[in-house]
């Protein structure tokens, strides 16, 4: 693992001077670790997740991580943001949002436009203006690689994008377009992060929408055959969570007057196709559990909406934000395969 010592300063500094955080989404896979994160760093953090894609056990693995004294400083209201009358209420007495609360996959806002446009754009809306509203210092939210669309260039650069290719890269591009006129007619500091294929720690392996990595880890470590898209030559800039949760950071505390009102690509700034990462993961399970049998890929038709490939140029984020990835592919695949294997030894007990 490397180090910034720029974001460890920013922690110090957090550990010193708390915050009061409001993670919206805070029960999903980003949202959870961004408030274990907030917590271990004794700051106060509201919570708000309606479940929708979110889970219960991952709020639990947060408290069982943290002392009684930081959970203390956590409070969780079960609601949704398309209700604007909450986004008012959990939005009072905030210093920072982090907005991670979203439909979230390219696959179910094709199935399903009008629940991720209810969610991602009125949605983020309600939260942008309550937030805006009640004086809320600094907005932070998740924006994704997908608004790069059929873009060829690699790496992919913040100020072109392509193509869209599906009603969540519209939802997502929309909430960039938001950011840009609030911060022109109101002066509300807000940021943008493209999210490129976050990995790690509690992401979700089961349901139609799983992530390529949890839904491979979990069909390995459970003898199901594994599905790959296409060639398998697909290629993705696989970010590990703590990459994120650093991004997030760092933006809701800068002080750069030149980085509000932007959207950065969040990722480690590599790039793996498919194939190599499925052998990548079965090798990995294969060191840790010498006895475990791992079935051949099976290759099928490619998935409507996807991007061929992407992979990110961080620049920007280290530039003005100060970002500097602490994991690459291997580090962060490390890590997230030996939790795996501990959460599956701890639902056999």
């Amino acid at each position: 693992m490397n180090t910034n010592t720029h974001y460890e300063k920013v922690k110090e500094e957090l550990k010193a001077n708390p915050k009061t955080w409001l993670v919206t989404g805070c029960a999903g896979f980003i949202g959870s670790n961004l408030l274990e994160t907030l917590l271990k760093l004794d700051q106060r953090v509201i919570g708000i997740d309606n479940f929708a894609t979110g889970h219960k056990h991952n709020l639990e693995h947060v408290r069982n991580s943290v002392s009684q004294n930081q959970w203390n400083k956590f409070n969780f209201l079960e609601d949704d943001i398309t209700n604007y009358e909450t986004c008012k209420y959990i939005t009072k007495d905030i210093d920072i949002v982090l907005h991670q609360a979203a439909l979230g996959s390219v696959p179910r806002s094709i199935d399903n436009p009008i629940n991720s446009n209810a969610s991602n754009v009125s949605g983020f809306l309600n939260m942008l203006t309550a937030a805006k509203d009640n004086g809320v210092k600094r907005f932070v939210y998740a924006s994704s690689s997908s608004v790069y669309g059929d873009s060829a260039e690699l790496p992919k650069v913040e100020m072109r994008t392509g193509n869209l290719l599906s009603p969540y890269a519209v939802t997502k591009y929309v909430n960039e377009l938001y950011m840009g006129v609030f911060y022109k007619c109101y002066n509300f500091e807000s940021i943008g992060l493209r999210y490129f294929n976050v990995f790690g720690k509690r992401q979700d392996p089961n349901g139609a929408y799983a992530a390529v990595m949890p839904k491979w880890i979990s069909s390995m470590l459970n003898g199901e055959d594994v599905y790959i898209n296409g060639d398998g030559e697909t290629s993705r800039d696989f970010t590990y969570i703590d990459n994120v949760v650093q991004a997030n950071i760092l933006a809701g505390t800068t002080n750069n007057p030149e980085a509000f009102a932007k959207a950065y690509n969040t990722a480690a700034g590599g790039r793996e196709t498919l194939n190599n990462l499925f052998n990548a993961i079965k090798n990995g399970l294969e060191n840790q559990l010498p006895e475990l049998k791992i079935k051949d890929a099976i290759y099928r038709d490619f998935r409507a909406g996807d991007i061929r490939h992407s992979n990110a140029n961080i620049s920007k984020a280290k530039e003005l934000l100060g970002y500097e990835p602490t994991h690459n592919l291997e580090q962060g695949l490390k890590e997230s395969l030996a939790w795996y294997i501990q959460d599956i030894k701890k639902e056999k007990l």
